[in-house]
């Protein structure tokens, strides 16, 4: 979902009707060191000043990949943290303004802000190296085409992984909202791919109390294709200010996106 501001939620009305940016996991489990290549990243612009806050998934030790509305202008500089638990002395952990990684932020050539939805990728290029023991892995071209069949589309779990907002409540309740920085895990279903509001440029996921989903916070968080550790989408936008229902979820397998990130990023990819 879209970009939680170190102050507010923004939540947009956009061309999707009630659609608005998303974030983190909901009705999830905490994480731990299931995902250890998810991370927290807080966008700052040419001053220092931070701006917002996403999730993201390393693909090697230099690339991190993300939302594009999470790496769009004003962002200059991205600063990111792997700690499973970043609420518990993140000021010690140096949040938000220094982390454990930092980078230049890059958003999809034909990302268009008042239209994010269509191409909305981003990645930072690490000035130093991080290494782990494991990370994040690409899709094959048109890999989660397979899940449409001529009856509708495969029952298929995806892994949601982010950092952040755990529920959402309407304004009157707004203190209610559980904003903590803990690496959450959840497990939603595919509800729609290849045609209706998602056409083929994302798909929608479950998102409710015995799946999980995604929430306002942290936008850009890998949803990976079952138990592996490929990103079949991230993080994109939620159908209403509550949550529920379901997610948006940006498809990382088609052309533009895979010769975007191979053409312009392929000496930091495996």
């Amino acid at each position: 979902m879209k970009k939680l501001t170190l102050i507010l939620v923004l939540m947009l009305a956009l061309v999707l009707g009630s659609a608005s940016l998303a974030g983190a996991v909901t009705d999830g489990q905490p994480d731990g060191d299931g995902h250890p290549y998810v991370g927290i990243m807080v966008a700052e612009d040419e001053n220092g000043t931070p701006l917002w806050r996403c999730s993201g998934t390393l693909l090697s030790p230099t690339l991190f990949l993300t939302a594009g509305h999470c790496t769009e202008a004003p962002a200059a500089n991205v600063e990111i943290w792997f700690d499973a638990d970043m609420q518990t002395n993140s000021a010690a952990k140096g949040y938000p303004t220094d982390g454990q990684a930092s980078g230049t932020p890059y958003v999809h050539p034909d990302y268009n802000p008042n239209a994010f939805f269509l191409h909305d990728l981003g990645v930072v290029v690490l000035d130093e190296p991080y290494p782990m023991d494991e990370y994040g892995a690409l899709p094959s071209l048109g890999q989660l085409d397979s899940l449409k069949t001529r009856r509708g589309q495969q029952a298929q779990t995806f892994t949601a992984v982010g950092y952040g907002l755990q529920e959402s409540f309407p304004d009157a309740a707004s203190w209610k909202e559980n904003n903590q920085r803990v690496r959450m895990v959840a497990y939603p279903k595919l509800i729609q791919i290849n045609g209706g509001l998602v056409g083929d440029y994302s798909i929608l996921l479950s998102n409710n109390a015995h799946t999980g989903g995604t929430c306002f916070g942290d936008s850009g968080g890998p949803n990976f294709i079952g138990d592996t550790n490929v990103v079949g989408g991230v993080t994109s936008f939620g159908m209403n200010g509550n949550c529920a229902g379901t997610g948006g979820v940006y498809r990382v397998d088609q052309a533009d996106d895979l010769d975007w990130l191979y053409g312009a990023f392929g000496e930091h990819l495996p």
